[in-house]
């Protein structure tokens, strides 16, 4: 329903691919996907959005249209470039941020290292990963090096519409028309075949283990009001759930509400993106 414009821009030395939908000058919605996804793939939340917004999608680097890292991945970079793409869009000022899955679990990172730059925040399925055990860390570097040497690519599909098949499979409250305009999203032709538009390096393991408390103290240092939402038949959300009962959204952010979108799983803005995008509007509206 709203036109996209995709620019490239260099931020810290990698060729960003940057979509944007709205007028420059209205209020910065900034939209950061998740591990494997492409910042495209919020056409359907911009769509949805009532109000006047400029939404502002990257692709990460290594995923969707972006370029590629000469070497591994470290998750430090991406706090990076979301500075940089702030200071871009938005230099000296705060903005309103939406982070979903990975995108939020940077977001969140980001918001305590600098707080000032995040007015509100809207996590969407970005709620960090189960502590990690130090035991594991020799198997962990291990398995880093000797993986790295191998191939580690994505799969591989016919067509456009196995790609769109898959996705739908995933996300089955998608229609098959949506599941078709991610599958373009995420894919490119290749020798007569569809490839994911991601770096193969993605698919290593991080040498780093997960420390989840070094997550929480940055949590802790979030100033702007941050909206948790899940989706109640989320999947990840289960992993990170150690106890029966509701959902609870117990993270340490110091300004905090909750909300669950019943009818969507993990990929909320693919499966309930008008819910998304009136939850969205309405805790942004109550942040100014």
């Amino acid at each position: 329903m709203r036109d996209v414009r995709t620019t490239n821009l260099e931020i810290r030395g990698v060729d960003y691919a940057v979509h944007e939908w709205g007028k420059r000058g209205s209020r910065l919605l900034l939209c950061l996907h998740g591990w494997g996804d492409s910042g495209r793939s919020f056409q359907f939340l911009a769509d949805a959005l009532e109000g006047d917004w400029h939404v502002v999608a990257p692709d990460w680097r290594g995923f969707g249209d972006s370029g590629r890292n000469p070497g591994p991945y470290w998750f430090p970079d991406y706090l990076a470039d979301l500075h940089a793409l702030l200071e871009r869009f938005t230099p000296g000022s705060p903005a309103d941020v939406l982070g979903h899955s990975m995108g939020g679990n940077v977001a969140g990172l980001y918001a305590g290292i600098f707080p000032e730059r995040v007015r509100a925040f809207v996590n969407a399925e970005g709620f960090g990963l189960l502590d990690a055990d130090p035991a594991a860390a020799p198997g962990r570097y291990r398995d880093w090096i000797e993986r790295a040497a191998a191939d580690q690519a994505f799969s591989v599909y016919p067509d456009y519409e196995s790609l769109a098949v898959k996705i739908r499979s995933r996300s089955p409250r998608m229609s098959l028309p949506e599941a078709r305009f991610v599958a373009r999203a995420w894919g490119r032709e290749s020798g007569g075949k569809v490839e994911l538009k991601a770096d193969r390096a993605h698919r290593l393991p991080n040498a780093v283990l997960y420390r989840r408390a070094e997550a929480e103290a940055c949590w802790r240092r979030v100033t702007a009001p941050v909206l948790l939402v899940s989706g109640g038949a989320s999947t990840i959300r289960d992993r990170l759930h150690a106890h029966d009962g509701p959902f609870d959204f117990a993270l340490p952010f110091p300004t905090v509400s909750g909300h669950t979108i019943e009818a969507a799983g993990h990929m909320l803005h693919f499966e309930a993106p008008r819910e998304l995008a009136r939850v969205c509007e309405d805790f942004l509206g109550d942040s100014v």
